[in-house]
Order: structure tokens, then C-alpha cells, then sequence
């Protein structure tokens, strides 16, 4: 069973609806106790860092996400819910993040072409740089779905693809047991549902 993590935001039924299309059980859930008993966790978000940040302290799920992956659980962060995977992030400030990976979560603007719109907001394809199960299902340069304003950077050690945005931006990050897609798979058609699907079987 896979526990979407549910502490305020994120697009939790779409992410339901895509491990059914798959035919996987997933439960929404806010439940400290749930969590401990589920196989995997899904942390969704969507919105600004610190306010995700704040709602899933408010909770008592920060650390108890934190616990889980120590004990070796898997999980996968989608969008919001990967950057808040790293060490900080510079959304509105400095912001705590859980601390799972190494790394920064850093504005778009000022990293990429001046003529690009921001957000990230379309289709862009992934580039593979290095093997892992998460991907084991899909083919290089197959396209997914992002929406986004910042993205992970100094986080070599977890990347594993990337998108090219007029610059090198952060797609696809694993380490261990834990897992990020930036973009969002419940929105990236089959390439999506091939992606979690890999993530139930890690």
C-alpha cells in the first residue's frame, strides 16, 4: 500500500487515479499511524516552499517522514514535494527542507535564458545520466509534464535526469530509498504512469 502523504497540499486525488490506472492501492492519508504501516509514501505539493514546509510541520509528519526513510522506506516526492526532499531552499528566504538529499533548491530566473517564460510550464523531455530502477521503464528523451519556478541544483549525487530549459534544470533525482520527480508524472500521460509504476517496484 502507498501512503499519499496528505498534510494540506498537492493534487492527491489525480495521484490516487494514476496508481489505480496502474493497478496499485494508495490511500490519502494524514494518519501518523497509516504512514508507519503503508509500503511506500508519496509526498505530493504544489504552491511555495516555506508555506509547504510549515503545513507539513504543522501536521507532525515532518519528522515522522523522516523517521520512515531512516527505517529504509521509499519514498518518492512529486513537483514541491522533491524539492522539499533537500537541504534548504531559497523560496521567499532560506528554508529548512527535510534533508534526505544533498542539495539547494534555487529560482529559475537569473539561470536561465532571459527569453524563457517563467514558470516552467509544458512538455520537456528527459536526458538520463546514469541508470536507476525509477527509470527502467522509459526511453531517453521521452517527455513529461512540468510546472515549476525553482529547481534542485549542488545535488549531483542524487541526479539522475535532467531537462534542458535554456540551462541544465534538475528533472529526476534518487538516492537510496528516496526518490524526486520535479514535474508531474499523474499529468505526464503514459511516461508518467511507467514512472510510477517503477516506484512501486523499487
Amino acid at each position: 500500500m502507498i501512503a499519499i502523504i496528505d498534510y494540506g497540499v498537492g493534487n492527491l486525488s489525480s495521484l490516487q487515479n494514476s496508481f489505480s490506472a496502474i493497478g496499485e492501492s494508495s490511500l490519502i492519508t494524514n494518519s501518523q499511524e497509516t504512514i508507519k504501516n503503508c509500503d511506500r509514501l508519496l509526498l505530493p505539493g504544489v504552491g511555495a516552499f516555506p508555506d509547504a514546509v510549515k503545513m507539513l510541520k504543522e501536521s507532525g509528519l515532518f519528522e515522522v517522514v523522516k523517521d520512515e526513510v531512516k527505517s529504509g522506506k521509499k519514498l518518492l516526492g512529486v513537483c514541491l514535494g522533491m524539492q522539499m526532499l533537500f537541504e534548504k531552499s531559497y523560496e521567499y528566504g532560506e528554508n529548512e527542507g527535510l534533508g534526505l538529499l544533498k542539495g539547494e533548491v534555487v529560482p529559475m530566473k537569473g539561470r536561465i535564458r532571459d527569453d524563457l517564460k517563467i514558470p516552467h510550464m509544458g512538455w520537456n523531455s528527459l536526458h538520463m545520466t546514469r541508470d536507476n530502477e525509477l527509470l527502467r521503464y522509459i526511453s531517453e528523451g521521452d517527455y513529461v509534464y512540468f510546472v515549476h519556478s525553482f529547481f534542485a541544483d549542488r545535488c549531483e549525487d542524487s541526479l539522475i535526469a535532467y531537462c534542458d530549459y535554456g540551462g541544465t534544470i534538475t528533472a529526476v533525482v534518487a538516492k537510496n530509498n528516496v526518490y524526486g520527480c520535479q514535474f508531474h508524472p499523474e499529468k505526464s500521460g503514459t511516461v508518467g504512469l511507467k514512472i510510477l509504476k517503477a516506484f512501486c517496484e523499487v
